[in-house]
């Protein structure tokens, strides 16, 4: 896979982790609670395989 294609893959990715945690954030109840924890594990890889590249 070529790091463009890459790149956007990784920039897609961030913006439907940001999604779901904005979604679960407008909203109550248990769902949305587990959308938030979704998107933040989400996140949370996206940075990890960012800083594992740094290291």
């Amino acid at each position: 896979m070529g790091n463009k294609t890459s790149l956007f893959i990784k920039g897609i990715l961030f913006l439907i982790c940001v999604g779901l945690v904005v979604v679960g954030q407008k909203t109550i109840g248990r769902p949305y609670i587990l959308m938030q924890l979704v998107g933040l594990g989400g996140l949370f890889a996206l940075l990890w395989d960012y800083n594992r590249k740094q290291v």
